[in-house]
């Protein structure tokens, strides 16, 4: 009997294991990962500095433990070089592999910004907990010596502004640059963006927003350090710098395979791609929602756990649909708590946000040109105001199915 195979060893490709297995406790399975397979919450990497973790924590289970968990065979260290969706094989660094039905999980990869300078390729990006275990050691080499380390942050996006507060939690100088004029400008409404910003400046970090790094060079006059251009002419020392301007979806095992792909790799209701019996899910994937037939790419924990048991339903031959459903995206940032869910692309460029405030409480709702709520940005948030804020969006006629195709 061919196995079940998943392609990916992270939270999408280990949650479908696992909601296969509570279906169906049999039938092969088999994954196959390009690291050691050790599993993490890739969102932890971005808020374990200040609380001085160290890589090896943030693993809560090696392959060994998944593999009898779940009852799978493991492949570690192999990479896939090719699938044959015809004749149902995989081409590998550890030989040819068939299988019966496949999911593809490999995530994304960082985006890389075209910048000038001796020093470009020194610079860190965060991306699995191999890369979170390089950038303690960079840090730890240069703080071994006694001094705070100058961090130059490329992004004030949602993961780049929670480096910056974790990193300046855990004691460091943190500069964060940006090209929008606000932190947090992609998914949050302007007085949330503010409240952002106000904290993490009062926390000693430095903005340079409306601005890029256009150069990053080796200081001349201490090689362990970089000087950073910035496109307005500034200039600025730092010890090491981190870019976290975004991720794109990695697209190169599927469109060898010739799958459809836009964002992503473009999957049906179910999170079948064009190729019968191979499915995605994850940041690789870019789904479609059923009510508009927008096709969403939604790189949050809520999407995978929700795509991932229906595609362990499907897989054991009952096809089940992909329902998701609003869930607020946490941004890890304990200077400025915020909960939001963004409006859909489409619905955004038309609606607009109303803000309140109350009791030191900023909350902004989004209404599109029918007066009907799409979305909600809180800070300082918490459980009881996001739930109360999702009924409020549920209340509305028609919100759900819509608001559901951005829901975290």
């Amino acid at each position: 009997m061919k196995p079940i195979t998943i392609i990916g060893s992270g939270m999408a490709g280990y949650t479908v294991a696992r909601e296969f297995r509570k279906l169906d406790k049999t039938t092969p399975l088999l994954i196959i990962t390009g690291d050691d397979g050790g599993f993490y919450a890739k969102p932890m990497l971005s808020n374990a500095f200040a609380q001085n973790k160290q890589a090896a924590q943030l693993v809560s289970q090696n392959a060994t433990q998944m593999a009898e968990q779940i009852n799978a065979t493991i492949l570690q260290h192999t990479s896939v070089s090719q699938i044959d969706s015809v004749n149902k094989t995989l081409s590998t660094s550890a030989g040819e592999f068939g299988y019966e039905k496949l999911v593809i999980a490999v995530g994304a990869q960082p985006i890389r910004l075209p910048i000038a300078g001796n020093a470009a390729s020194k610079v860190f990006s965060v991306n699995n907990v191999t890369d979170y275990a390089q950038l303690r050691d960079g840090i730890n080499s240069i703080s071994s010596h006694g001094e705070k380390t100058r961090i130059t942050i490329l992004g004030a996006g949602l993961i780049g502004c929670e480096f910056a507060d974790d990193l300046a939690g855990a004691g460091h100088l943190i500069t964060l640059v940006d090209p929008n004029s606000l932190p947090l400008a992609a998914l949050a409404p302007k007085p949330i963006s503010l409240a952002l910003q106000n904290a993490l400046e009062q926390r000693g970090i430095q903005m340079k927003l409306g601005t890029t790094a256009s150069s990053i060079d080796v200081d001349q006059e201490n090689s362990q350090g970089f000087q950073v251009t910035l496109a307005n002419g500034e200039v600025h020392p730092a010890d090491l710098v981190l870019s976290a301007v975004g991720l794109r979806a990695d697209l190169r095992l599927a469109q060898a395979a010739k799958l459809d792909t836009e964002r992503g790799i473009l999957v049906d209701t179910t999170g079948m791609t064009s190729a019968k019996d191979i499915y995605a899910l994850g940041d690789c994937a870019q789904y479609t929602n059923p009510e508009d037939g927008s096709r969403p790419v939604l790189p949050y924990i809520a999407p995978i756990m929700t795509a991932a048991r229906a595609i362990a339903r499907s897989l054991t031959g009952e096809i089940t649909q992909i329902e998701l459903k609003p869930a607020p995206v946490i941004v890890k940032t304990p200077s400025c708590p915020i909960a939001l869910i963004a409006p859909a692309p489409h619905i955004a460029q038309q609606g607009h946000w109303e803000h309140e405030q109350n009791a030191g409480v900023n909350i902004c709702r989004f209404y599109d040109t029918d007066n009907a709520m799409k979305g909600f940005a809180i800070t300082p948030q918490d459980a009881k105001l996001r739930s109360a804020l999702l009924a409020e969006m549920a209340a509305a006629p028609g919100i759900v199915a819509e608001i559901s195709s951005k829901a975290a």
